[in-house]
């Protein structure tokens, strides 16, 4: 990227990708480009190569999970067949929802729909339990909203009435295609609108999901059911379980389950079923004719931003790199991923860890047994580098009958990963499972396992390179690594224990102590303006102090290094976080998203740290200064 005539000392991430964002243009079907998303972009196009070549027969792959990934991939691409079927593949199960006329019809059906993806009045879920990491538990919360947050339900937000008048034109267009007369079809869409109106005055915004330790809401089944009626909860989980039904279910939204009344009751009932009935044909249009395909990324394409629909191809390629995850991000990382460049990071990840004990040693308001714990939950972070060593079973076990339309085959695939996801509530907590296959470019942590997940994908320029000074490695990955790592040791992961559970091993007078530098973060993103509206310190705190901390322990190492290069690490740091984004985008991430803007990523962190002025001579006079006495640094 070239670097512009703009001063560093002012404004770091323009001075380094101002150039490169003046003439970058983003691609009619992205909503972003530049630094994750160029290198997302890059995989997908070497990806999408060698499904054309299986596809073709050019090309095999040894993995027998890869069979059934390009099984599918022609599937998609059969528009003769998708288009002379149209809606018809997905009637069935719309007659089945019309047909529904009471809760109790609703309850005997309820189990099967839960397997199909039908959406029911609760979201439920197996996932490892909070308190004790070793097991699994069953979780319930409140349905999804059609709007991105319940802030934009507000009555002074115009964005949100905007965007639920794309919405209403696209499900008319949708249920013009359906059975339903005229009448019908405009009773449904206003069904539909005023359940989703009840639900967005119960469930979490994002800013109270972000604290996600206060998921942990044990309650009896008996006052779940209680509180959820008339749907009922204990006939689906003895259909679902047997005899093996969970007596406490783990509520992830209180409010939304205690005043379920609010929303779903048998007096508003055909409320619930009209929307599910769109919410359902809303899912369905990805597999069903590309005119029904386009037609329901209508919503999503101006929340976004996005311009165009992505080509055939390339939709095919998405909707299969999502099903077929794993094995398809294990022949990623087999095939293109080094041997070399996966030691030398894993490496470079044990480094910072030991440097972080280091850190955790020289901290100045912690007592030392607060310490020896922090430093023992250091101990114990798993690393998972690359992909798996092994794919697990469940892949294997996703096949589907070639006769099937495309529909059909994605609905019975989707019922085997949610039938295997809820036997997961009788087993123990697998912890070698990985949150993120290895063709995704992105990174992890997980507080219930203590792990941190690398793909292979996100190892390359500008993160990592093996031909990149340690200056940049360090400023690049070295920098997510130890952000990633101070998830462990934010808001919400220092609530965790080094097993996993959720576990107050912290002395109050300690806990208070980082608190306050807690809050002081908070205050240093609080309020500041971005096209047109502002950051919120309160949501993004988690990801500030994990940048923070990834800046701190990498600053760290840099003077251990002999060639220690300041600058350079500085502006791979503001490489990484390049992005130009479409402005429908930015007004999405600035009110739901939990990281800061990049450019504010990019920006802010360096003014806390002294190495900073030291490396560019900023003093009070340059617009990227901060007194000394507002600088932070926790970890």
């Amino acid at each position: 990227m070239n670097e512009t005539n703009v001063r560093i000392q002012d404004d770091l991430y323009e001075a380094v990708n101002g150039e490169w964002l003046k003439n970058a243009v983003i691609p009619d079907d992205r909503s972003t480009i530049g630094g994750f998303s160029t290198l997302d972009q890059d995989v997908e196009q070497i990806m999408m190569a060698d499904f054309r070549a299986f596809a073709a027969g050019e090309k095999s792959s040894d993995l027998p999970q890869m069979k059934y990934a390009v099984a599918l991939y022609k599937k998609v691409l059969d528009t003769e067949r998708r288009n002379r079927e149209g809606i018809r593949p997905v009637l069935p199960i719309l007659e089945q929802l019309r047909a529904i006329t009471t809760p109790a019809q609703l309850n005997q059906q309820a189990a099967k729909l839960l397997l199909t993806g039908v959406p029911l009045p609760l979201q439920m879920d197996v996932t490892a339990d909070m308190q004790n990491a070793e097991k699994n538990s069953f979780v319930v919360a409140g349905p999804d909203l059609i709007l991105p947050d319940t802030t934009y339900y507000a009555e002074d937000n115009q964005q949100g009435k905007q965007l639920l008048a794309v919405w209403s034109d696209m499900v008319t267009k949708l249920l013009a295609y359906t059975p339903l007369t005229e009448a019908e079809q405009k009773q449904y869409l206003a069904d539909a609108l005023a359940f989703d109106a009840l639900v967005s005055k119960k469930v979490k915004s994002q800013l109270e999901w972000s604290e996600y330790y206060k998921c942990h809401n044990p309650m009896s089944v008996d006052e779940v059911a209680g509180y959820a009626s008339p749907l009922d909860v204990k006939l689906m989980l003895t259909e679902l379980y047997g005899d093996r039904a969970p007596d406490t279910l783990i509520v992830y939204d209180p409010k939304a389950v205690k005043e379920m009344n609010g929303y779903f009751s048998r007096e508003n009932f055909s409320l619930y079923i009209h929307w599910a009935y769109i919410r359902t044909l809303l899912k369905a249009t990805a597999c069903l004719s590309e005119e029904l395909a386009a037609l329901g990324k209508t919503y999503s394409r101006t929340l976004t931003g996005v311009a165009a629909d992505p080509v055939l191809e390339k939709q095919a390629y998405q909707l299969v790199s999502a099903t077929y995850a794993e094995p398809i991000g294990v022949y990623y990382g087999q095939t293109y991923f080094g041997e070399a460049a996966k030691q030398d990071v894993v490496d470079m990840v044990k480094k910072i860890i030991e440097t972080y004990k280091l850190r955790m040693q020289k901290n100045d308001f912690l007592a030392e047994e607060t310490k020896a714990k922090a430093i023992q939950k250091l101990s114990t972070i798993e690393i998972k580098m690359g992909y798996p060593d092994e794919i697990k079973p469940i892949w294997s076990r996703l096949v589907f009958d070639e006769n099937d339309s495309l529909f059909a085959a994605m609905r019975s695939l989707a019922a085997i990963r949610t039938r295997d996801r809820l036997d997961k509530l009788l087993k123990p907590v697998d912890r070698t499972e990985w949150l993120m296959p290895g063709h995704m470019v992105n990174a992890c942590y997980n507080p219930s396992s203590n792990d941190i997940t690398f793909p292979a994908a996100i190892l390359q320029k500008p993160f990592y390179a093996l031909a990149q000074s340690h200056s940049e490695n360090l400023g690049g990955i070295g920098a997510v690594i130890g952000h990633e790592i101070s998830h462990a040791f934010d808001n919400n992961g220092a609530k965790f224990d080094e097993h996993g559970n959720l576990n107050n091993w912290w002395k109050d007078e300690d806990f208070q102590a980082f608190q306050a530098l807690t809050k002081g973060m908070v205050e240093q993103f609080e309020g500041i303006e971005f096209h047109g509206g502002k950051v919120s310190g309160e949501l993004t705190v988690s990801e500030n102090i994990a940048d923070n901390g990834g800046m701190g322990v990498t600053l760290e190492i840099m003077h251990t290094l002999p060639d220690a290069d300041y600058r350079a690490y500085f502006k791979n740091w503001a490489r990484v976080w390049c992005m130009k984004a479409k402005e429908e985008y930015i007004q999405l991430l600035l009110s739901c998203d939990v990281h800061s803007p990049n450019v504010l990523r990019a920006n802010m962190m360096p003014r806390n740290f002294n190495e900073w002025y030291e490396a560019f001579g900023v003093t009070e006079q340059d617009q990227m200064y901060i007194d000394p006495e507002k600088r932070i640094s926790i970890w």
